[in-house]
């Protein structure tokens, strides 16, 4: 009687000899047998003794990536591309703006709740108030002024990137201005830390017309805020420009299947390869790989196993077809490679995941 299991365990039985014919065949022909792939599954005797021979215990087909991943970044609003700020193979700043929407109308409604603010403030302070709220008032106005130095601030910093990168501006500026930015932020959660102890305080009274007129008020200032912010697509790392469709004048809107740019931190690449659940207990972080790819067929690279998920999931990389209850599962392995290595994110390669020494 056949076992149901017993289609899962001849893949794992027939991967090693799938790694023999790879290493016979020569640099030459693994090229032209990785190129049908590398895990197509054949009919072949059990090779035990040649696979304990191996330099390796495990393979597993995986994908170039940047040492961040890539960071796809989508728009938070619906509106139209003003101004695309930098260009493919940019190296961007953690925080720098990528693209600008059209932001006359957010522009527009954060001056008219400023003025109105402004307004409600003047009738509250020109009316003789509770003295009992007095330490509280102080709290609102000193948090909301912190949150107005944060905006001064992220927009000092947007402007000094900006001309950093058009060469007008320095780097001793926009580190200035990233340290406004990180000051007045500090200063911001330290006025909100003094306004929840004010208002924890037992018996305060109620916040009168005037208090509430001028607290929704400046609720419409946040709200103006916000709207303004999302007109600004930053860069949410640093790293590389990899790719940006996005161009002057396209309406875009707040969906992730409208990617407007990836950026990647291209100073270390990485592998993220997906083991078979068969090969799990023979990998180990700190194990030592040897990765291939197709497009430099003959040449090996050296890597680490930097990092393994905790758990299995489906495979991305190696697709299967239509989904089985016999089918098996993986486990994401990255691996980080050594030195300057030519591949490049989205390039096919192949782990080989050495013995331990």
């Amino acid at each position: 009687m056949t076992s149901s299991n017993e289609p899962r365990r001849s893949k794992g039985r027939l991967l090693g000899t799938a790694l023999v014919l790879t290493l016979t065949a020569g640099a030459g022909a693994f090229g032209a047998a990785t190129s049908l792939s590398f895990f197509t599954y054949a009919k072949a005797e059990p090779a035990k003794a040649a696979a304990a021979e191996l330099p390796w215990v495990a393979a597993a087909p995986g994908r170039i990536e940047p040492k961040s991943g890539q960071v796809r970044v989508a728009a938070g609003l619906l509106g139209r591309i003003a101004e695309v700020t930098v260009s493919v193979n940019d190296e961007v700043e953690d925080g720098e703006l990528l693209i600008r929407l059209d932001d006359e109308e957010a522009r527009a409604r954060l001056q008219a709740a400023e003025t109105e603010a402004a307004s409600r403030k003047r009738e509250r302070d020109a009316q003789s108030l509770d003295k009992a709220r007095e330490d509280l008032r102080k709290a609102e106005d000193a948090v909301f002024s912190a949150e107005r130095q944060v905006t001064n601030a992220q927009f000092e910093l947007e402007y000094e990137l900006q001309a950093n990168r058009a060469g007008s501006g320095t780097q001793a500026r926009v580190s200035d201005a990233r340290a406004h930015l990180k000051s007045a932020r500090a200063k911001l959660q330290k006025e909100r830390t003094n306004y929840a102890i004010a208002q924890a305080k037992p018996d305060v009274p109620a916040p009168s017309r005037l208090e509430s007129a001028l607290q929704a008020a400046r609720s419409d200032v946040a709200v103006a805020e916000a709207l303004l912010e999302k007109t600004r697509i930053r860069a949410p790392v640093s790293g590389t420009v990899l790719q940006l469709p996005a161009k002057a004048g396209e309406m875009v809107a707040p969906s992730p299947d409208q990617v407007l740019a990836v950026i990647g931190d291209m100073s270390v690449v990485r592998v993220k390869a997906e083991l078979d659940e068969y090969d799990v207990s023979k990998v180990r972080v700190g194990s030592k790989v040897i990765v291939k790819s197709n497009a430099y067929p003959g040449q090996e690279f050296n890597g680490t196993v930097a990092e393994m998920a905790p758990t299995l999931a489906t495979p991305k990389v190696s697709l299967r077809g239509a989904r089985r209850p016999t089918d098996v599962e993986v486990r994401e392995v990255t691996i980080d490679l050594e030195g300057d290595v030519p591949l490049i994110p989205g390039m096919r390669a192949d782990a080989f995941f050495k013995k331990a020494e």
